[in-house]
Parts: structure tokens; C-alpha cells; sequence
């Protein structure tokens, strides 16, 4: 009798077993919930490569055809040594060379932001929307601060979008020229970007 009842329950594990070893991977395939694994190359995605930009911005922000717009300050913005609590609208021409002239290549699309109060530091939000060659169409987003007199500043390279899907990297961005009277400058950047 105790080799039956053995026999019996082993049988019944074995059925139980066999049930849920079949029944989880079909359930977890089925309904993958909030988030699953998946292999890059189910994407489309190919080996990740690094690459190299060079090209200069132009922050215009003299002129009837200024660039870069100032959209809100607080109220003591206009007392401010750094101009802390500016915020600046911009869409801003990206070229291959230092003049605006030059070959266009995108435009930088954003905002920034005078973030503190004792250098001139800025809180960059912005796009880099290219427009030239294989690049035509895709984005690096840039988050980061930027201040501004000193000589290479480095922010990092979030993500991006089109040929720059899956970015991350950095840019360093130095100044070229800047008019103290009009404000205007001309800034280079080096950005350097791992992508699909």
C-alpha cells in the first residue's frame, strides 16, 4: 500500500511539473507585461559605432534675424551679474566652417537657461537636427551645463533619433568668437557619439 501511495503521488508531481513547465513560457511569452528582454537584432540594429562630428553653431542674437530669442526672465534676471533666470529660445545655424556663409549642416533647436548665480553657467536643453548627407533627418539631444567663458566645455549626448537612435556621448563645445557688442558668437563643437 505505501508503494502505491508512493506511486501515486510521484505520478501526480510528475503531471503537476509537466503542467506548469509547459504552461509559464507559453504565459510569459504570450504576456510580456510591463517589459522583456529583447536582442538588438530584432530591432534592425547592427554593430554600435562611434563617430566623429565637427561643425560650428552660430547663436545669433542681434539683429531682425536673431537666433536665439529670450522668452522669460525673473525679476532679478536684469540685476544679475550671470543673468541668472534668462531663459533663451533658439534655433540656431549649424555650418561645416566658422562662417555663416559656409555650408549649412543642421540646426541646433532648444533652449538654454542661466542657471547660476555666480558664473556665467547655462542649463542646455537642445537638439542637434541635422540636414546634410546620411545625417539628413536624425537628432543628438543634448542635456547638460555649459559655462560659457570657460575654454572646452563638455556636455553629455542623451540619445538621438533616425541614423543616432540609442545615442550617448559627449560634445565639447568651444568658443570661436564672441561679440561683446552684439552678443552674437560662434561656437565649435566636437561631439563624439556611440550609435547603431
Amino acid at each position: 500500500m505505501a508503494k502505491t501511495k508512493t506511486k501515486t503521488l510521484l505520478t501526480v508531481l510528475l503531471i503537476l511539473f509537466t503542467i506548469f513547465s509547459i504552461s509559464t513560457p507559453t504565459t510569459a511569452k504570450k504576456n510580456h507585461g510591463f517589459s522583456r528582454i529583447l536582442s538588438p537584432a530584432k530591432l534592425g540594429l547592427k554593430r554600435e559605432k562611434l563617430s566623429h562630428l565637427h561643425f560650428y553653431f552660430h547663436d545669433i542674437v542681434s539683429g531682425k534675424n536673431a537666433t536665439a530669442v529670450r522668452v522669460a526672465e525673473a525679476p532679478m534676471t536684469k540685476t544679475s551679474f550671470t543673468g541668472f533666470g534668462a531663459v533663451v529660445m533658439i534655433d540656431d545655424p549649424l555650418t561645416v566652417k566658422p562662417q555663416l556663409s559656409s555650408k549649412p549642416v543642421g540646426r541646433a533647436q532648444g533652449i538654454y537657461a542661466s542657471a547660476s548665480q555666480t558664473d556665467v553657467g547655462l542649463l542646455m536643453v537642445l537638439n542637434f537636427a541635422f540636414t546634410e548627407g546620411k545625417y539628413n533627418g536624425s537628432t543628438l539631444s543634448v542635456l547638460g551645463r555649459n559655462t560659457v567663458f570657460s575654454d572646452v566645455r563638455e556636455m553629455p549626448i542623451v540619445g538621438g533619433s533616425g541614423l543616432f537612435r540609442f545615442a550617448r556621448g559627449y560634445a565639447h563645445a568651444h568658443t570661436h568668437t564672441l561679440d561683446f557688442k552684439t552678443g552674437d558668437a560662434v561656437v565649435e563643437y566636437n561631439v563624439y557619439v556611440f550609435h547603431y
